[in-house]
């Protein structure tokens, strides 16, 4: 959940060998979602590919089947070669690089979420995953859940980032409706922006994920703490 730029694993496909990482490149409502995935896993499987890695979300085995990524997931676990697939929480970098990052700026995020938490997890722990499950058969057939170590609210990453950057970062908690209203007054489609609006609303509900120890699974070692990402951003100047 997020958008990080990680060379090709996000642009629809990347490959090592025989492997194949497969990406829903758009989520944007009013797209054929359901048949873009599964289209390109018939296309991958014919010209050769014998093992997939799907970023899917997390969540998504919970889901009901209008999902958009659900069609996805069924079509790389019935391809006939080995899989795995990765359900990861929010990304941290959406913080620095994507959804939050003129919030963090302008020194007020306003999200309606709360006091709600989740283990926001590092791009970086993802990439990995994916590049180990794309070159070591051990993974195949594994559904792994990505997420940090602890849960961590809008208001305490706010002040991590705050902390780090020397600056007052604060987090603004905004109606759901007001939300949306200013989504889409910038542009975003009404449906994508409900869409994102709900996925906040479950944040602020108690809905969030709970810490998973999938990082640990694939690599053997703990996921990235929050706090880690947010030093490394900052020494980088991405919020300067």
């Amino acid at each position: 959940m997020g958008a990080a730029d990680e060379g090709d694993v996000t642009r629809g496909q990347a490959h090592r060998g025989d492997a194949r990482a497969v990406v829903e490149p758009d989520l944007r409502p009013g797209l054929d979602r359901r048949a873009r995935v599964p289209a390109l896993v018939a296309e991958a499987v014919a010209a050769g590919a014998r093992r997939l890695v799907l970023l899917s979300a997390y969540g998504v085995g919970e889901a009901g089947d209008d999902h958009p990524l659900k069609s996805a997931e069924r079509a790389v676990r019935d391809s006939g070669v080995g899989w795995t697939i990765l359900r990861p929480d929010w990304f941290a970098q959406n913080f620095s690089e994507a959804f939050w990052r003129q919030g963090i700026l302008a020194g007020a995020l306003a999200l309606p979420t709360g006091d709600g938490r989740t283990p926001f997890v590092d791009a970086e722990d993802i990439a990995e995953v994916a590049a180990a499950a794309l070159t070591d058969e051990r993974h195949s057939g594994r559904i792994y859940h990505l997420t940090g170590p602890r849960a961590v609210s809008f208001g305490e990453a706010a002040d991590l980032i705050g902390s780090a950057t020397g600056r007052t970062i604060r987090h603004v908690d905004v109606a759901p409706e007001t939300f949306v209203e200013r989504q889409v007054a910038n542009g975003v489609p009404p449906e994508a922006a409900r869409l994102l609006t709900g996925l906040l609303v479950d944040i602020r509900d108690g809905q969030g994920a709970a810490p998973s120890d999938g990082v640990e699974q694939a690599l053997g070692r703990p996921p990235r703490r929050f706090e880690d990402y947010v030093a490394e951003t900052a020494a980088a100047g991405h919020w300067n």
